[in-house]
């Protein structure tokens, strides 16, 4: 069996894993959507955001959907989603901030897709995502130190993705770059 090293946070991939997809996975406003529609673009592959895919199954935004339905409606809906990618190929899938935080999302996700954590500090991503009002995690009075908090907690899980990619530096195109080197060492 040969392993995939992730020098990122010290794990080796399973590079037995048959990987025909690529997920990214990461906390809002570290480039999931930019990136992940450059990459699907270099590739050749579909491009996807669950994100998407849910506001359009719904017909109202994500926003709408966590106050009229709650959050753990938009999660379960979420998931049911994630078990659907299994059956897809050849796809960039973008998904949710707080998508990885279900263990078996994470779970389904590896079982076909290379998943790749895109990273940055509060500060930055803070920065980045500041001024936009469909993220309904951040309408709090003091958004910095919930967006802290949230990262915080959401840690554990991000750092369980194959690779990790920390976007502070980086700009859209170095990054595309850094995750298809990734993917395509995985698929070696």
């Amino acid at each position: 069996m040969r392993l995939l090293h992730d020098y990122a946070n010290g794990k080796a991939v399973d590079a037995t894993r048959k990987i025909s997809n690529l997920a990214l996975i990461g906390f809002m406003g570290t480039g999931k959507s930019s990136v992940g529609r450059m990459v699907a673009d270099h590739l050749h592959f579909t491009y996807l955001d669950t994100d998407d895919v849910l506001v359009s199954r719904a017909g109202k935004s994500i926003t709408e959907i966590f106050t009229q339905e709650g959050e753990a409606a938009f999660r379960k809906k979420e998931s049911a989603l994630v078990l659907e990618l299994a059956a897809r190929t050849r796809t960039v899938i973008s998904t949710g901030g707080g998508l990885p935080v279900n263990p078996e999302n994470l779970a389904s996700l590896k079982t076909h897709a290379l998943v790749v954590c895109l990273w940055a500090s509060p500060e930055k991503i803070w920065e980045r995502v500041r001024g936009q009002n469909h993220r309904p995690l951040l309408n709090a009075p003091d958004a910095l130190t919930k967006l802290r908090a949230l990262l915080a907690a959401r840690e554990p899980f991000y750092r369980q993705a194959d690779v990790l990619v920390n976007t502070e530096m980086r700009s859209i195109r170095e990054v595309a770059n850094q995750v298809m080197h990734q993917f395509r060492l995985a698929q070696q």
